[in-house]
């Protein structure tokens, strides 16, 4: 979101990956599992990479939502695995790996962490619960994913770890505390594995969305608390998201396609509004970065 004043005067280029593997055609199929596939980011990828011949798995929270993720796949004459996953249940974690192991003989080829929730409130208006549930969900529901497939991909000395962080990992805005507290570890937590990971064959790296129009962010806006000291600046904030024309989750399922191809890729991959402005203003002094958040959200005027 603070990225508005900056994007008025460098344009936003998506970093270019390194030299990708042979075309789509000659590459045998490889198994890639996408978590929260059911909508938004997680949607869109599943359906680019079926359509790029690997062979998806997606993950779904309710046999209705994997229903429909398979009917949409099938509309436009591709197809989609589905497995039923809650990535805060331990069990559930377990129970999707070990029915993925059995039908890929031995586990996927690359893991998709997209899973998320984008809790929206101010510091003193999100309850704990609603905090500790971006936390699992953004974060240890990665971890656990992670941590379950890695074995497999060891023992294959090759594989992909693809984690959907944000550029809310970088800078953080007023009203997004918690949503990007649960990105900003994500993408500790990454930097760390990728080290740890090193010379195994298995690659961990970090695709950073700005602003993208998704299901998830229409949800977040609507769920400003209306009683609140911070109703003027809720009220401000989406007047002016809704002014904004953001780009659809399919641009981010092309660098998520990019990582995966890409032989030696990137630690991360920076797409859609503020990838150029939101790395400077983390370099920025602090009062900048301030400045520049609450003018884009026009929230200096209380």
């Amino acid at each position: 979101m603070c990225d508005i004043v900056v994007q008025k005067v460098i344009k936003n280029p998506e970093r270019r990956p390194g030299p990708p593997h042979p075309s789509h055609k000659d590459r045998p199929l490889k198994t890639v599992v996408v978590t929260g596939a059911t909508s938004g980011i997680g949607r869109a990828t599943a359906l680019d990479l079926a359509a790029r011949r690997f062979n998806v798995i997606g993950t779904a929270r309710t046999p209705d939502k994997a229903e429909k993720l398979v009917a949409a796949a099938a509309e436009v004459g591709l197809t989609v695995r589905t497995v039923l996953l809650d990535v805060t249940d331990r069990r559930s974690c377990q129970d999707a790996v070990t029915e993925i192991d059995e039908v890929t003989e031995g586990g996927p080829w690359a893991l998709v962490n997209n899973a998320g929730v984008a809790p929206v409130g101010a510091f003193e208006d999100v309850s704990e619960e609603v905090a500790r549930d971006a936390l699992e969900v953004n974060l240890l529901g990665v971890a656990r994913m992670t941590r379950l497939v890695l074995p497999g991909m060891r023992r294959r000395g090759e594989g992909r770890i693809v984690q959907v962080s944000s550029l809310g990992g970088l800078v953080s805005v007023p009203f997004t505390g918690w949503y990007c507290a649960s990105k900003y570890a994500l993408e500790a937590l990454t930097d760390s594995l990728r080290m740890e990971i090193a010379g195994s064959g298995v690659h961990a790296c970090l695709v950073e969305p700005g602003f993208i129009d998704t299901p998830l962010l229409s949800k977040g806006l609507a769920d400003f608390p209306a009683e609140s000291r911070y109703a003027h600046g809720y009220m401000a904030a989406r007047r002016r998201v809704a002014s904004w024309s953001p780009p659809g989750p399919e641009t981010v399922a092309r660098t998520v396609r990019r990582a995966l191809l890409a032989q030696k890729p990137h630690r991360r991959y920076r797409v859609g509004p503020g990838a150029v402005s939101a790395p400077l203003l983390r370099l920025a002094p602090a009062g900048v970065s301030d400045l520049v958040a609450r003018t884009a959200l026009r929230l200096n005027k209380r």
